[in-house]
């Protein structure tokens, strides 16, 4: 989920989670943009409009991000939250994850991912993430097994 760097609250699910994204919206009051691959946009929609009240549902856009790819549609850098749970899985889609990550953040975002470490490939992702980002462990539910990490750009002063 990303919340744009603009006066203009929007926020980008990179893997959705209706519930948790109708939870923020109605908090925040803002606009949520909920993406997964062209395959199953029609049955995002769907959720969307099976769990969000009617009156949020304009607030909430489903659009395509297929990572790493044709990610000119949308804004370099414009949110200022992502949100992803569970994205963590496939080692052949981190390259293009992190890619993604990259070009949809700035200096400003702060990204928060939720996840299990399940394999040591997992590990390998964060440590990739570690590259551009610093990231950090804010939470860890023992009972479920589920890590919270947050990740901010470098600062380019912390690279020299």
């Amino acid at each position: 989920m990303l919340l744009p760097n603009s006066d203009v609250d929007w926020d980008l699910v990179i893997s959705y989670d209706v519930h948790m994204t109708v939870s923020l919206s109605h908090i925040l009051g803002a606009h949520v943009t909920i993406t997964d691959r062209k395959v199953a946009l029609e049955f995002l929609k769907s959720n969307v409009q099976a769990n969000l009240p009617p009156h949020i549902q304009p607030k909430a856009v489903v659009k395509e991000l297929t990572w790493g790819q044709n990610l000119g549609s949308y804004s370099p850098g414009e949110f200022d939250l992502i949100l992803g749970a569970d994205i963590i899985y496939l080692e052949e889609t981190f390259a293009d994850l992190l890619q993604t990550l990259e070009y949809l953040s700035s200096n400003r975002s702060v990204i928060l991912l939720a996840c299990r470490i399940r394999y040591e490939r997992d590990n390998n992702f964060l440590a990739m993430l570690e590259r551009p980002f610093t990231v950090s462990k804010v939470h860890y539910d023992p009972a479920k097994d589920v890590h919270i990490y947050k990740a901010q750009k470098r600062n380019q002063r912390e690279d020299l």
